[in-house]
């Protein structure tokens, strides 16, 4: 089960600890307003995110240990683990609802979101199925309708929530997992308009969606309403100009942007740290994200390879989508900024997720490819 140790890439690593540190800064900066009014303490946000970063570098050791071999086997028990719990956010007692979406299972005082375990399991899954016969991805019978039949069984589970930024973040995922394997282009242009009418048709069919959609064109059309974590988020980027106001010196964090320390801490950044700290964070998720394919790339065998791809793409898509949100160049949907948002269980299986890449790289590493 354990992998012999091996040198890791130290530029990966030392991006994933800068991303850490940033978000660890900032989660008390963002959130020392909201703890003090809320909890009477304003560390206690930022001692919860110490615990979650502590267990998270745990969990990175022990991912980084793992022989990938073993994990191949695992795919599918960890799978079906993943989807059990998807079923159990919607039974009645277990299932956790905040803000009108289900997507938490309550136990005691900790909350676990399955969709962040499910993410894990489908790029685990869709590597040891595509890295079994690489061949069979040119036969949309034999590679594409398996992918998609899996993949449309868990999108579906996760809209049962409803959660439309992770079904997106998945699908991606799977698609350029599919285009390295080497799916056929034709093959995967034709997924690729049917991923955007499926997606069209799932705003349409919510109007709480389509009003997003509006407040994303205008924003100023409903300031108090749809549109103002946009606006808000706007109006914390804007004062921060090259340099930003300073570590703690954001006027946001007093109540006006909701989320300020989970889903918009980047807006905190470019406020606090301004341009320039923004554009550190974008270029260390852009190092990762190159880091993270030059493992794929020198990976031993398909399996990690492409392990290494899906886990890439997921970390790497979900920070685009996140940041994108906050500078309103995209609707505004819930998911967290990978390593930097306050921690829980997305925090944790990114850590994961970093460590099984960390794993990777150091297999490509040990044959003196970096």
């Amino acid at each position: 089960m354990l992998a012999e140790y091996r040198k890791v890439d130290p530029v990966l690593l030392g991006v994933i600890i800068a991303l850490l540190l940033i978000g660890i800064v900032m989660t008390y900066s963002s959130s020392a307003i909201k703890g003090y009014l809320y909890y009477e303490d304003p560390y206690h946000y930022f001692k919860a995110e110490l615990i979650w970063v502590a267990l998270g570098l745990i969990a990175m050791t022990v991912a980084l240990m793992v022989d990938c071999r073993w994990l191949y086997q695992q795919a599918k028990p960890i799978l079906y683990i993943a989807i059990v719990l998807l079923i159990m956010v919607k039974i009645p007692g277990i299932g956790k609802t905040v803000n009108g979406a289900t997507r938490w299972i309550g136990m005691g005082p900790l909350q676990i979101q399955p969709s962040e375990v499910i993410k894990l399991a489908m790029v685990l899954v869709m590597a040891r199925f595509l890295s079994a016969d690489p061949y069979r991805i040119r036969s949309f019978r034999r590679g594409i309708i398996p992918s998609l039949v899996l993949l449309g069984l868990i999108c579906g589970l996760i809209m049962l929530q409803p959660d439309l930024g992770t079904t997106l973040v998945i699908a991606a995922t799977v698609f350029f997992m599919l285009l390295a394997i080497g799916a056929k282009l034709w093959h995967m242009a034709g997924l690729g308009c049917a991923g955007i009418g499926l997606l069209v048709a799932a705003i349409i069919a919510e109007p709480y969606r389509m009003r997003r959609i509006f407040a994303f064109l205008d924003p100023w059309a409903d300031p108090s309403g749809k549109g103002y974590q946009t606006i808000q988020s706007l109006l914390a980027l804007g004062p921060g100009g090259l340099f930003g106001l300073g570590i703690g010196q954001s006027r946001q964090k007093f109540l006006y942007l909701p989320e300020n320390h989970t889903d918009f801490i980047f807006a905190m950044i470019g406020e606090e740290l301004g341009f320039v700290g923004a554009t550190l964070v974008v270029l260390l998720f852009a190092l990762f994200i190159l880091r993270g394919f030059r493992a794929a790339l020198y990976a031993p065998d398909s399996f990690t390879g492409l392990l290494a791809v899906g886990l890439t793409s997921l970390i790497g898509i979900q920070a685009m989508i996140n940041m994108g949100v906050v500078s309103g160049v995209l609707p505004v949907t819930g998911i967290t900024l990978p390593f930097i948002s306050y921690g829980g269980t997305s925090l944790l299986f990114t850590m994961i997720s970093a460590g099984l890449l960390l794993n990777i790289s150091a297999a490509g590493n040990s044959r003196g490819v970096f």
